[in-house]
């Protein structure tokens, strides 16, 4: 809606009506205080009638005053140009009925997380063309004969070793515990539990991490089963907000000739969590906004940020 009325709008002469338009309540509420008081404060009732007939007066003046200001402001605003951000959906926004059918305020946020979407895609656009998978011209003409495919070692990496990976991650930090378990095969899922704040279900492909899912220290994170549930989100719109920033953390923290270290920095920025609710927003300094506390974490400084202001 801000966005609207930047457009064709004189603001300086906007902000100016607003204060008028206050001045004016505060003016008409001065005439009712004075018609509620009545006459008072004098002896003879001479005097009372000519006090308030002095001061009605005055209060009525004032008036006058501020809505001939009102009026002369008004005409200094504009109009909102017929060219609205999103078009003629912007129309939408000068809906009287707002609560009724927000359409407006949901294109926009529509129109935000796309934004989103769209540089989440390119990050991992980018880290996807550093691992190029096309064949070299050399590679394609230089035998008729189709060479082996050479398996990455990355992917077949024994149990013993990402036991022991994980064990030493486990030590590095005391106020967060590792349960390491393979109830599918080789394959490895993790509970973490960071302190009494939340705990993360990371499910692995050898030292590759595939998913995570974050949730608060009380919630449960078994299926009835008493298999670890990996598929159902948080409860909590705080810890639903973590877990996104952990995915965006995984396709930060890429490098495939490593992955020992990939997992030790994703640990080491998930441990950054430990002060989840104590940590102030370090742009804003608040420790709230939107009800929900600075949940993004930079991926160098580890610092605390609320989603809107980490941009």
């Amino acid at each position: 809606m801000a966005d609207v009325l930047s457009v064709g709008v004189n603001l300086e002469a906007f902000a100016q009506a607003i204060s008028a338009i206050q001045a004016l309540r505060s003016s008409v509420s001065r005439v009712f205080d004075c018609l509620k008081d009545g006459m008072r404060n004098k002896e003879t009732l001479e005097g009372r009638e000519k006090a308030f007939i002095a001061h009605f007066q005055d209060n009525l003046h004032s008036v006058n005053r501020d809505l001939n200001e009102l009026e002369r402001l008004s005409n200094l605003v504009g109009k909102p140009s017929e060219n609205h951000p999103l078009h003629n959906s912007g129309l939408l926004s000068l809906d009287p009925v707002q609560d009724k059918t927000p359409l407006y305020s949901q294109l926009l946020q529509a129109y935000k997380w796309s934004n989103k979407l769209q540089y989440h895609a390119g990050l991992a656009s980018g880290l996807l063309n550093q691992q190029s998978l096309k064949r070299s011209a050399n590679q394609m003409g230089v035998s008729a004969k189709r060479r082996p495919k050479a398996q990455p070692t990355t992917l077949v990496l024994p149990p013993q070793y990402v036991d022991d990976v994980i064990s030493r991650i486990d030590r590095m930090f005391p106020e967060m515990s590792i349960h390491l378990s393979r109830p599918n095969g080789t394959s490895a899922m993790l509970l973490v539990t960071l302190g009494k704040v939340l705990k993360v279900i990371v499910v692995m492909r050898s030292l590759f991490i595939d998913r995570t899912i974050v949730k608060g220290y009380s919630e449960s994170v078994h299926t009835e089963d008493g298999k670890l549930d990996i598929w159902s989100k948080s409860n909590y719109q705080v810890f639903q907000k973590v877990t996104d920033h952990a995915t965006t953390a995984l396709l930060h923290y890429q490098l495939p000739q490593m992955p020992d270290v990939v997992v030790r920095s994703f640990m080491t920025w998930l441990r950054s969590y430990i002060k989840l609710f104590q940590a102030p927003c370090q742009r804003c300094g608040k420790f709230l906004q939107d009800g929900l506390p600075p949940t993004w974490r930079d991926f160098r400084t580890l610092e605390a940020f609320h989603d809107t202001c980490r941009q």
